[in-house]
């Protein structure tokens, strides 16, 4: 992530380097061209729902998309091989282990005998089989600011007064979106209620909608509401619950009741001690597979089975999903994240996502040692790099790589900003964290479709979704290419990614238009293709 880093090793460095190599080829992909970006063409039609579903598969020059050319990959390189499995850890909110587009991809202790209440493989967690939960029953949780104005011993006092201007700030904020949101559910309530009344269904589609024929005032009105709430990418009734759990957050920030409740004690650990490590349990579902349904999104993301005609496609063909709950409703424990991430290194995976961050970390040092941990342990870890629409070469964004910002601690984190699928000034997603030193490279992250629980499938949008199709993207490399090394493939991705040369608008404001280039190290999106390409002239003798 950083310029200033004096060892750092470039991806065509390592070319040199890898002459040394004693590394069988096993794909040899020279004789095709890498992709790069058509200058100054944007797509005029809009994108037909089979192209959204999968837009971040599709290809910057044939599609016109800002996609990872996930498709061109299978259909010119990979075809019908399949590498070495690799297992890829998903640190989050738990996952639907059971969903029919899932199933095949979930990581199984081969070494743990289930039910049987006995440490079998002596890794510390009982009957853990496809994963942990270090959550054991908690949904909800503290953000850390809120931790921070508990305990006074968490943080110096300087950090004490940011958490209390954080408070002052999202209270002032809650009530300004109460507002908003109260009046969105007012408005979608009364459109709802006439489009059901017409179409005599309360579960309906937007082509639905729109094949609506009425010379009713009132249906017409009805109808361009209900369209324009389902540009949010959701079914209306998601919408409804989307729209209540933001009223309900927005409430409990007014009235104090995070700040009462201490979420935590029901673990029984104490979250400051971590060597205190006998906690949580072994359902990586939670107490509720609903509220699985961030983990369960990212999951799919990297691997939901493809081209079995059923949701959408993973982007890795050869995955085992090990699941690792630790991402609450609210700001993750560092202990819990330092802890995963030294779970799912020691259980085998060799990719980790991590779509989570919070702007304080009273213990930023134990999710250090655990990313250092991992890169002894050849593990690359891939990060999302927040929604604030912020720099973060400026704000704290956590975890990370860098105690200043600058110097990197280890080499195998990558951190990701989010596209949208319009390729052009607005390519950039109008949410998307940048930074030219702590944003390594951008990848799509607005409407990815994917699972959700209980067999369903949804469009969701954040660095969230962007840091997995990387992952995703990452798991391809260290399949075909497994003698490649954690910090060769975060370089390749970085290196063989599409350059976008133009100016785009920041933050969504039409108003702060910068070079792409500026707002990541690479100054690059990720593109599958191109970094397959560079792994085979890597992983050549």
């Amino acid at each position: 992530m950083n310029s200033f880093k004096p060892f750092y090793i470039s991806a065509f460095a390592i070319l040199v380097l890898s002459s040394c190599s004693t590394q069988k080829q096993a794909y040899n992909f020279s004789k095709f061209t890498p992709i790069t970006a058509p200058l100054n063409v944007t797509k005029k039609a809009a994108l037909k729902e089979n192209e959204l579903k999968r837009w971040s598969h599709l290809d910057i020059q044939k599609d016109t998309i800002p996609g990872m050319s996930v498709d061109r990959a299978y259909a010119e390189l990979i075809k019908n091989n399949k590498g070495e499995k690799v297992i890829v850890g998903i640190i989050d909110s738990g996952g639907d282990i059971e969903h029919e587009d899932l199933q095949s991809v979930v990581w199984t202790n081969a070494k743990e005998i289930a039910g049987n209440g006995i440490d079998d493989d002596n890794n510390g967690y009982i009957d853990d089989i496809h994963g942990w939960n270090f959550l054991g029953d908690i949904v909800k949780e503290n953000l850390e600011y809120e931790r921070i104005l508990k305990d006074k011993n968490l943080a110096d006092e300087t950090t004490y007064l940011a958490a209390k201007a954080e408070n002052d700030k999202e209270i002032k904020e809650a009530s300004t979106k109460k507002g908003q949101y109260d009046q969105m559910v007012a408005v979608l309530k009364d459109a709802d209620a006439v489009i059901t009344s017409t179409l005599k269904k309360d579960d309906y589609t937007i082509e639905e909608v729109k094949a609506i024929a009425t010379t009713d005032a009132n249906v017409e009105k009805a109808k361009a509401t209900i369209q324009r709430f389902f540009s949010f990418g959701m079914p209306i009734k998601n919408l409804k619950e989307t729209l209540q759990g933001e009223i309900d957050k927005a409430d409990a920030t007014l009235s104090g009741e995070n700040l009462k409740n201490n979420y935590r004690q029901v673990l029984g650990d104490n979250p400051n001690d971590i060597t205190d490590t006998k906690y949580g349990n072994s359902n990586v579902m939670g107490p509720d597979k609903k509220e699985t349904l961030h983990g369960t999104h990212v999951a799919g993301i990297v691997a939901q089975e493809r081209n079995n005609k059923i949701g959408g496609d993973g982007v890795a063909n050869n995955v085992a999903i090990m699941t690792v709950r630790a991402v609450p409703d609210g700001d993750e424990y560092d202990k819990d994240i330092a802890l995963a991430i030294r779970y799912a290194v020691d259980n085998g995976a060799k990719v980790i996502n991590g779509s989570f961050g919070k702007a304080f970390s009273p213990h930023k040092e134990w999710v250090f040692e655990a990313i250092k941990y991992a890169e002894s342990k050849d593990v690359l870890i891939v990060h999302a790099a927040g929604n604030s629409s912020k720099n973060i070469d400026l704000f704290d964004n956590f975890p990370n790589d860098s105690e200043d910002k600058k110097t990197e601690i280890a080499d195998n984190l990558i951190t990701i900003g989010a596209l949208n699928f319009e390729y052009g000034n607005k390519v950039v997603a109008t949410f998307s964290n940048f930074g030219k030193l702590n944003v390594d490279v951008f990848a799509p992250g607005v409407k990815i479709y994917a699972t959700t629980p209980d067999n369903s499938y949804r469009y969701l949008q954040g660095t969230s979704m962007a840091s997995p199709n990387v992952a995703g993207v990452a798991a391809l490399i260290r399949s075909y290419f497994p003698k490649l090394t954690a910090s060769q493939v975060k370089h390749i991705l970085m290196d063989s990614g599409v350059a976008i040369t133009t100016d785009v608008i920041v933050g969504g404001n039409a108003n702060d238009v910068r070079p792409f280039a500026e707002l990541s190290q690479s100054g690059k999106m990720v593109n599958a293709y191109n970094a397959l390409l560079m792994a085979s002239k890597l992983s050549k003798k």
